[in-house]
């Protein structure tokens, strides 16, 4: 297997205001029609009050997947739930469905390095978020998630970037070029505003999640996207999530501390 040595690494989370800007990418087909983004309906831009958006996608009814480092502010602390708000299929002002959020939680042994980060920090760059309330809008249906790709596999990515806030992009096809540590390196067309987006492959005639995109960076002076293997981190995430019981009434609830385990002592945030 080919060992890669990754430099620059960047997270992808934006900061930009969410005005759409000029440009195009080659590779990007915008989602801007009804026609076009059919079965692209459960990806959405994630924005964060005061501070940007990611990329997020349903994988329950009630519950979104993205980047970890998108939960965290500037300062490295965590950022409360009602600062979020998912907006499932948006195009042109338009959502799908749009729901706010009751609670967020990183992987339990992730840890926030800022806006660079490191192959083990990306490694386990996946959250989820739950909404207040379920999306059951007919034509917008959760993901399945598949097992880690494999070297030399086609992949799609569909995500909101800079330049491109106002719609979807998908690039149907890009590769994995390799694996390192629990990373995924691929060469997928990103840019900020991407982080959280779903990596998709059809398995079995469906299409499923096989990673999250987490940065980018570069190889032998290539600029490469790097997601997180889902197989393992996803498992730990949803039982830490579980592992918390439904939402408290009054929005409060337990958020772990970053670098905590789940047997470990937490704090408590308001979303109110």
């Amino acid at each position: 297997m080919r060992s890669f040595f990754l430099m620059m690494i960047s997270l992808l989370f934006s900061a930009a205001s969410l005005t759409a800007q000029e440009g195009s990418q080659s590779g990007l087909v915008t989602l801007e029609t009804r026609q076009a983004s059919q079965g692209w309906e459960g990806v959405g831009r994630l924005d964060i009050r005061g501070k940007g958006f990611c990329t997020a996608s349903l994988i329950r009814d009630r519950l979104i997947l993205t980047a970890a480092h998108c939960l965290f502010d500037t300062d490295g602390s965590l950022l409360s739930p009602n600062r979020f708000e998912f907006r499932a299929n948006l195009r042109d002002g338009r959502a799908a469905a749009t729901r706010r959020i009751s609670r967020a939680y990183a992987h339990p042994d992730y840890v926030h390095e800022g806006d660079a980060g490191t192959p083990s920090t990306v490694a386990l760059d996946i959250a989820v978020l739950e909404l207040a309330q379920p999306i059951r809008t007919t034509g917008i249906r959760p993901y399945l998630i598949a097992q880690r790709p494999l070297t030399g596999d086609e992949v799609g990515v569909v995500s909101y970037g800079r330049g491109r806030e106002e719609a979807a992009s998908l690039q149907e096809l890009c590769s994995v070029l390799g694996r390192q540590t629990g990373v995924i390196v691929m060469n997928c067309d990103v840019d900020y505003g991407s982080s959280g987006a779903p990596v998709f492959v059809v398995r079995d005639g469906q299409t499923r999640i096989a990673s999250v995109i987490s940065a980018m960076a570069q190889v032998d002076g290539q600029k490469v996207s790097l997601g997180t293997s889902l197989d393992g981190p996803l498992s730990a995430l949803l039982a830490h999530f579980a592992a918390f019981g439904p939402a408290r009434p009054g929005g409060t609830q337990r958020i772990l501390r970053t670098g905590e385990r789940n047997d470990t002592g937490a704090k408590f945030i308001r979303n109110d």
